[in-house]
């Protein structure tokens, strides 16, 4: 009876049937990786993001305040409403230990904020008499008859803010909420974002240069000799990125190898600083980025027919013509990939150009860095890290757009 109606229903349904089932099977063996992926990848990045732009410690700790200035329209300074629950949310700041929760967040925003907040909330042990608030503030500090106090504590009023994301991109709002440039003194990042590129681009031009050449001779090797050479190009893999690092500092150092060849061989009269600077950075990171160029290259050149190049030749074309036009084009693929890859890790790098860079020379990780261990500003190294994060994505949909374009006949119709 079963199998009679098994054979009613439709092939075509059961097909669907057959395909569906084998696609849970399917994804039933990786659920275990999507998840380690999503709570080891997508879940501490979207951290990161929220990071950027979380803004609650200040409405958390100073709620008064924040309901008085919700109908502010910050044309003058506020009303004695403003400045009594201040008052209030500071005395019960001061008996809970939290006032430098938001003295922290405003002192971000104006320097000195923070040494505002809690002397005045040690002036003001007695909770103000009706009608003089304001008065008791301006005696503890004129700072609180200034627009820009009171604005500052609006802007941070959270729950999310543009504040660490503006201040990544050196931008950040005056007193009337308009978004300006921030003083030349302070004005940094958009600077090091332009070295971090500008870094990450000079190491990616000297990976294609060094490499493009040696993945050609792998991939035209005999296959014995070819992977023997490929063990040395794996080498480094094996060997720890702080040990390579310390050893290109042995070697660039004035009264090291490099400068004593030299000095040996009569190219130099005095030793050259090779460290510390941006020669430093762009050997030893080289060093250590060139095997991500290589590999993409080579196992893009091994898929390559010779026959191609020798069809060529027999046609009339001489050898650099078939190798430009002939040869290049089919590699292309090898190299946006490797490019990308090399780009990519550049411009996250700490280690290398920390130990190695001179003060000129450190990259953006280096302040993402500083703001996670020295100053615990959580959300300025996330924005610093959302907008890296936003530039690679962008170079990435830039790179998927370059791979999926009509490619070119390189010269052959």
């Amino acid at each position: 009876m079963i199998a009679f109606v098994e054979s009613e229903v439709p092939l075509k349904v059961r097909l669907k049937r057959a395909e569906r089932a084998r696609h849970l099977k399917a994804l039933a063996l990786v659920a275990p990786l999507l998840l380690f992926l999503a709570f080891t990848f997508l879940v501490p990045i979207g951290g990161m993001l929220w990071r950027s732009v979380e803004d609650t410690d200040v409405p958390r700790t100073l709620p008064r305040t924040i309901a008085a200035l919700a109908t502010w329209d910050g044309k003058d300074v506020p009303g004695e409403k403003a400045f009594a629950a201040l008052a209030a949310d500071l005395r019960q700041a001061r008996e809970d230990g939290t006032v430098s929760t938001p003295a922290k967040r405003l002192n971000y925003d104006i320097n000195g904020f923070r040494s505002l907040l809690v002397n005045t909330a040690r002036a003001l042990k007695a909770a103000p008499a009706e009608g003089q608030a304001r008065d008791a503030f301006l005696a503890a500090n004129a700072d609180w008859g200034r627009r820009e106090t009171w604005a500052a504590i609006k802007r941070a009023s959270g729950p999310v803010t543009d504040f660490y994301l503006l201040a990544a991109l050196d931008r950040h709002h005056d007193a009337d909420g308009t978004v300006i440039r921030a003083p030349e003194d302070t004005a940094i990042y958009i600077d090091v974002f332009a070295r971090t590129f500008q870094i990450g681009l000079g190491v990616t031009a000297l990976c294609l240069v060094l490499g493009f050449p040696v993945a050609w001779l792998l991939a035209n090797l005999p296959a014995k000799t070819a992977n023997l050479l490929m063990i040395l190009v794996l080498l480094p893999f094996w060997t720890s990125l702080l040990v390579r690092t310390a050893a290109w500092i042995v070697l660039l150092q004035n009264e090291g190898l490099v400068n004593g060849a030299m000095l040996w061989l009569g190219l130099i009269d005095q030793p050259v600083r090779l460290i510390y600077n941006r020669i430093g950075v762009f050997v030893a990171m080289t060093h250590v980025l060139l095997p991500f160029m290589i590999l993409p290259l080579y196992s893009v050149m091994k898929s390559i027919s010779p026959a191609y190049v020798r069809a060529a030749t027999s046609l009339g074309a001489s050898p650099a013509t078939a190798f430009l036009r002939i040869y290049i084009p089919q590699t292309l693929p090898g190299v946006g990939a490797g490019c990308l890859l090399v780009f990519i890790l550049a411009i996250g790098y700490y280690i290398t150009p920390a130990l190695v860079g001179g003060a000129a020379d450190q990259m953006i990780s280096y302040f993402i860095a500083f703001y996670v261990t020295d100053t615990v500003n959580w959300g300025m190294a996330a924005a610093l890290g959302a907008v890296l994060l936003v530039a690679t994505l962008i170079l990435a949909g830039v790179y998927a757009r370059l791979v999926h374009a009509k490619p070119t006949t390189g010269g052959i119709k």
